[in-house]
């Protein structure tokens, strides 16, 4: 029987792949999913012989359970899609709202359900959210919304898919990430009001998901991963 496989929503680019490279240097069967066929075939072929790449969209989620039938067991499930959202008050897009509420809160319900007969009795799931629900900014609106909303979801996902763990992540500003880039005023503003006097990066934000869907003691946690910066 095929070994069961580490699965990456939004495996493709940022901190997703980063998460799929730990595991693909670890020697592990791999699939990490975005929304270009293309592109996942390329960041599969980049990332190593035992990474295999899909095409699905979260927010079309009645098709995602075709999207995902040609994946096996799973013991790892990672849902660390995201789509980056700048929606003020005053110009308030519905459409963007709604693609990002679906996306992250039906969509990653929708991939847990329909994996859920192929996770093993020993899997874990890890869901990110992000620490804009403790921090809102201007435009944050929906994503203050939705990573407040992933922080409770873990709680119902927990207890349904028992003994399966499974937890969340909420990073800070990840000061080495592609997004970030160019930005170096507003993270040294950050660095400077970050009690450990450095950013997070994206080695700490691999480090810290790992443990998450190791450490089999962790169960229903929301993990803030931004060096205490929300005490200053």
């Amino acid at each position: 029987m095929p070994s069961a496989s580490v699965v990456v929503i939004g495996g493709t680019a940022g901190l997703g792949r980063e998460v799929a490279r730990h595991y693909a240097r670890a020697g592990r069967d791999v699939v990490i999913c975005g929304r270009d066929a293309d592109r996942a075939a390329k960041a599969a072929s980049e990332l190593g012989p035992t990474v295999r790449g899909l095409a699905l969209d979260l927010a079309e989620p009645h098709g995602l359970a075709g999207a995902l039938a040609r994946v096996g067991q799973v013991d790892r499930l990672v849902l660390a899609a995201i789509e980056r959202d700048d929606n003020p008050l005053r110009d308030y897009d519905v459409a963007a709202a709604i693609r990002l509420v679906t996306l992250k809160l039906v969509g990653y319900t929708e991939v847990v359900h329909a994996l859920r007969p192929r996770l093993t009795p020993d899997a874990s799931v890890l869901v990110f959210g992000g620490q804009a629900k403790e921090r809102p900014y201007p435009g944050s609106t929906t994503v203050s919304t939705v990573n407040g909303g992933v922080a409770t979801m873990i709680s119902t996902l927990a207890v349904q898919l028992a003994p399966i763990r499974v937890n969340a992540i909420h990073p800070g500003i990840v000061g080495d990430s592609p997004y970030w880039s160019g930005r170096t005023d507003h993270l040294e503003s950050v660095r400077g009001h970050t009690p450990t006097a450095r950013l997070t990066t994206m080695d700490d934000v691999t480090d810290a998901v790992v443990f998450l869907l190791e450490n089999r003691a962790v169960n229903a946690v929301n993990l803030a991963v931004d060096g205490g910066w929300l005490l200053m």
